[in-house]
């Protein structure tokens, strides 16, 4: 069998962003699982991660920082108030000054986002009581990727009207200058079970393949052959905040029921299956992988991902703090020769992370010992 073709981010380094100051993963496989204590800096990775493969866009850094609630008050050029990212958050230490910097990519590679401030010459006019209050030096956030650079003003109110891409599913920005490179497939599961809009948007892109079949038998990894079938039924409607559902046929019912009367390890176990599906060539981050996962199918799943992955061509990235999910992990990626599993447990003292590496090797004694590596 074939393992997976050359991979985008065969290692890893990170400098200056979020909690970490200092990272290098020396190397990654098509899957990898990154295990350690809880704020260690897991989730910053897979963030980290989307940063690159989306090339530094300026939507997905808005967005890392909003979901972390990370806003601030700032003055548009009216003299109001607007609340927008915090962007020195992005930054370690939360240092926005000019010799802070932000570098992601590979290992002894040009290939890198990279991240900094500049100052602008373009500075707001505000009333003294606001830019005492709020400050009114502006600055200028500069991405640079491959020999591209785009700029970016820090102010929220100087960002205009966005547009989508269908064919890479990203925003682009009307206006640009430097057209960057094509960001790459991205998606991201977790740390809670998928909602019913992102199965929903999933299943467009498996319905009446190949890979349909492969979602059933994810299923099946906790219902056996009660498993009949699956379909979304329903129609989208903004106005009524419903859409379409997926419901199973399960052998003995006379009736479907919705998948998300499953339980949550049904709907877990399916959402990552129909995300392999729809993330080829590129990636998929699995945060907290083995939230609402049995440990007697650990094992199975694993094997499931990594067999899925190597199809597609997804690198997988995720992250845990569950011993079975380890064990689960190293006992599938032996079984697996021709798919490269790795396992790395991340620590971190002061922002100085490190990354700890088990060889294959390394993985057979753990699986065959249980010792513990989280």
């Amino acid at each position: 069998m074939e393992s997976h073709k050359d991979l985008y981010l065969p290692s890893l380094t990170i400098k200056g962003f979020r909690g970490i100051k200092d990272l290098t993963i020396p190397r990654l496989g098509g899957v990898t699982l990154l295990a350690g204590m809880n704020g260690i800096g897991k989730t910053t990775i897979l963030d980290a991660v989307r940063v690159f493969a989306h090339r530094g866009s300026y939507a997905t850094l808005v967005g890392i920082l909003r979901g972390r609630d990370e806003t601030r008050v700032f003055i548009d050029e009216d003299g109001d108030a607007e609340v927008g990212p915090n962007w020195n958050a992005l930054f370690y230490g939360r240092d926005l000054s000019s010799e802070s910097f932000i570098a992601i990519g590979q290992v002894d590679s040009e290939y890198k986002v990279s991240i900094r401030t500049k100052p602008s010459t373009v500075q707001l006019e505000l009333p003294p009581y606001q830019g005492a209050l709020l400050g009114d030096e502006e600055s200028l956030l500069e991405i640079s990727f491959n020999g591209h650079k785009r700029e970016y003003p820090t102010n929220p109110s100087y960002y205009r009207r966005r547009r989508i891409d269908p064919r890479r599913r990203r925003i682009m920005d009307i206006g640009d200058t430097d057209e960057m490179p094509a960001s790459l497939i991205c998606e991201s599961l977790g740390p809670g079970i998928p909602s019913g809009s992102d199965l929903d948007r999933f299943w467009d892109y498996v319905a009446l393949t190949d890979e349909e079949h492969r979602t059933v038998e994810a299923l099946r990894l906790i219902y056996g052959n009660r498993i009949e079938r699956v379909a979304f039924v329903g129609e989208n409607s903004r106005r009524f905040r419903v859409g379409r559902r997926a419901m199973v046929k399960m052998k003995g019912e006379s009736r479907p029921v919705p998948l998300m009367s499953l339980g949550d390890g049904a709907v877990r176990v399916f959402g990552v299956a129909l995300a392999l599906a729809s993330s080829n060539d590129g990636f998929l981050l699995l945060d907290e992988v083995e939230n609402g996962i049995h440990h007697t199918i650990q094992r199975d799943f694993w094997k499931m991902v990594m067999l899925t992955a190597r199809d597609n061509n997804v690198q997988v990235i995720a992250t845990t703090h569950s011993s079975d999910c380890v064990k689960g992990f190293a006992r599938a990626a032996v079984d697996l020769d021709e798919v490269v599993g790795l396992l790395h447990r991340i620590e971190n003292d002061g922002g100085k992370a490190r990354a700890v590496s088990y060889s294959e090797e390394g993985l057979k004694v753990a699986a065959e010992q249980g010792i513990e590596v989280r």
